[in-house]
């Protein structure tokens, strides 16, 4: 088959999940033996690679405006005409705010499903325009596109509530880190199971200052890494930093990615999940895959991917963070408690989040599509 990814910032992946998923499902397409082609943007993919292959699959790279509310719309609606020349038989279209180019794509006679990832509109990061932008994407959507994919039941339901029936359910997968190495740690200046790790882009909604305030209060002896970063989003940042000026054990990392994402997920002491909004979060997958124990955020969702293997604080409650985290780290007999849920994790992942099987869905998918005719 002939398939387009269009709506992320590209590969290979720098910037966050719907990157992570690009990548790891267009691959596995590609080595499949299917044609496939990834959309993305200059600023994050350099534009001499446009036409050129990564891993079998074809890059088509073009620019995007510098504004954090038409960065994404503007890239995909160029991407999304484009699209229409390179005979693609199927396009995956990556969140909703990018309803807009549905409608270019199936004037080409292209299949398309838009990927959701979580409910848009909530996000805290939005003001009002923003909102209002997703509360249309979220009902003209599901009506320009063939079928809409969620990435867990929580997310689907939710759809469904509204009245959306063309909606289906594929989760995000995890694999366990490519390298156990320690360099990256020794650049952080932090030792193999000697710190807790946060790892998201840092917007509002994903709560790393009640991460911050958490670990603060906790008292415990492990420093806190920070992976991550964001752009147009500078003032949350500079409050994070604010947070953290009374502790010399909160390490700001920035964005990292591939073998040095890998070491850190592959030695934390213990992961944190803190997102309030979304579905299946790519890092909370990839910490279970590194067989790390994990404090999540309690929300539904998390509650879908994590299970029982895990531990959970108050959603958004630093202080019940801070609770936990003296639970896992330091009570007597937290050492064997962390290696047994990590070692549940390790396992949930494995039966219920296998890329391969994930590609094989959408696989499966655009097979459906096709034959609908």
């Amino acid at each position: 088959m002939r398939l387009a990814i269009l709506g992320t910032r590209g590969i290979p992946a720098n910037y966050g999940g719907f990157e992570t998923f690009a990548e790891q499902l267009a691959t596995r397409l590609a080595a499949r033996g299917h044609d496939v082609t990834v959309y993305g943007r200059a600023g994050n993919v350099a534009p001499a690679l446009d036409g050129t292959k990564y891993r079998g699959v074809r890059l088509a790279v073009l620019p995007a405006p510098r504004s954090k509310h038409l960065e994404t719309v503007v890239h995909t609606w160029r991407s999304a005409w484009r699209a229409r020349r390179a005979r693609h038989e199927v396009a995956l279209v990556c969140n909703s705010a990018n309803f807009l180019s549905l409608p270019v794509l199936r004037a080409a006679g292209i299949r398309t499903a838009l990927a959701i990832d979580g409910i848009e509109s909530e996000r805290r990061k939005w003001g009002f325009l923003g909102r209002s932008v997703y509360r249309v994407a979220g009902l003209l959507g599901p009506l320009w596109s063939d079928v809409v994919v969620a990435d867990c039941v929580v997310i689907e339901q939710w759809l469904r509530s509204r009245g959306v029936t063309n909606v289906t359910m594929i989760a995000y997968g995890a694999t366990a880190p490519g390298s156990t190495t320690t360099e990256a740690l020794a650049r952080l200046g932090v030792a193999p199971e000697g710190y807790v790790l946060y790892v998201s882009r840092l917007e509002p909604e994903n709560n790393a200052d009640v991460v911050i305030r958490g670990f603060v209060e906790s008292g415990v002896p492990q420093p806190l890494v920070v992976v991550g970063d964001a752009p147009y989003a500078d003032a949350y940042k500079a409050r994070l930093r604010e947070i953290a000026a009374g502790s010399d054990r909160v390490v700001f990392a920035g964005g990292i990615y591939g073998r040095g994402y890998d070491e850190l997920r592959a030695h934390a002491a213990c992961y944190v999940q803190a997102t309030d909004v979304g579905g299946t979060h790519p890092a909370l997958l990839e910490a279970m895959a590194a067989g790390r124990a994990v404090i999540a955020n309690d929300i539904a969702e998390h509650r879908e991917v994590l299970g029982d293997a895990g531990w959970y604080y108050a959603k958004n409650d630093p202080h019940d963070l801070a609770r936990r985290l003296r639970e896992v780290l330091t009570a007597p007999g937290s050492g064997e408690a962390r290696a047994a849920q990590a070692a549940a994790a390790r396992r949930r992942v494995a039966e219920r989040y296998d890329w391969e099987d994930v590609t094989s869905a959408y696989e499966r998918l655009a097979h459906d599509l096709l034959a609908r005719g």
